[in-house]
């Protein structure tokens, strides 16, 4: 089997069962039960695996946000053969990522450095945005988005996941006029789909969400597949 269909297969493995968990009661996302690999079919799961193309072995995948979900991704793909390197700005959550990593026995590598001053010292053949792109506002997108050029080959594939301004105020949101503006001149956007984000609603998001902190969610969701020229 190749990598990218045994990731396929570990997510729908993953996401069937975190939600068999969830629906015994099982709410929080950062419970000892649910492993990397749960948290990444969690989140992201569903809507990775309906853009990334199966059988399609890159030689180097880059992770822009090395969180929970970020470190979790970085994992899930070195175990299926892929050479990965994560990357956060926050040198505490890189520090959680490489101690995952090392428990979990799993080759990924993580380097602190900001998604704004990203250089072409490292180049990725793809890139997964982890829930980063729509944290920032128009002049920090636009320099996002140029970064993700510097360090991405000609022909490379950026992947992003980005919560939609449809949704109800998980967290920021963004429009698919920014996602298309954002990615004009020197990219190509192969597909940009609805999907959705799962997340858990925080002390700070209850009152405006109207639902109790700890409350998993299905937020609305943008995934846009996005080519380098």
């Amino acid at each position: 089997m190749r990598a990218g269909q045994w990731f396929f297969r570990r997510c729908d493995v993953g996401r069937d069962e975190a939600r068999a968990h969830l629906a015994a009661g099982g709410a929080k996302l950062d419970a000892p039960r649910l492993s990397a690999l749960l948290q990444v079919a969690l989140h992201v799961g569903d809507a990775l695996r309906l853009t990334l193309r199966a059988g399609e072995d890159d030689d180097l995948v880059g992770v822009v946000g090395a969180g929970l979900m970020g470190h979790g991704i970085a994992q899930v793909a070195a175990e299926a053969g892929y050479d990965v390197v994560g990357v956060d700005g926050a040198p505490t959550a890189v520090a959680h990522a490489r101690s995952n990593a090392a428990a979990h026995g799993v080759d990924a590598r993580f380097e602190v450095a900001d998604a704004l001053t990203l250089t072409a010292d490292q180049t990725y053949d793809t890139i997964i945005d982890s829930a980063l792109f729509h944290i920032f506002d128009d002049t920090d997108r636009a320099t996002y988005v140029a970064r993700l050029h510097t360090i991405s080959n000609v022909g490379s594939v950026v992947h992003v996941l980005a919560l939609s301004d449809e949704g109800r105020g998980l967290g920021p949101e963004v429009s698919e006029t920014m996602i298309r503006n954002a990615f004009g001149a020197g990219w190509e956007i192969e597909s940009l789909t609805r999907t959705t984000y799962r997340g858990v609603v925080t002390a700070l998001q209850a009152d405006a969400m109207n639902l109790a902190p700890g409350t998993v969610v299905d937020e609305p969701a943008w995934l846009a597949r996005v080519r380098r020229l």
